[in-house]
């Protein structure tokens, strides 16, 4: 695979950064859901952001 150029680099930095976001965000509300759908949906949701994020970051290496 060929090097990344900057503005590659920064927009890979930036999406990685908003899917952490995401899962956070997606995990607190899947804590606080008291609905067991509701519950299981965010946390589906936030499984999904994070295994994005990892195959962003296999970008890095």
């Amino acid at each position: 695979m060929s090097q990344l150029n900057q503005m590659e680099l920064q927009n890979l930095r930036h999406m990685i950064g908003s899917h952490e976001s995401a899962y956070q965000k997606l995990q607190d509300y899947a804590q606080q859901a008291n609905d067991p759908q509701i519950k299981a949906f965010f946390e589906k949701s936030a499984q999904g952001a994070q295994s994005t994020k990892q195959k962003l970051m296999s970008f890095l290496n």
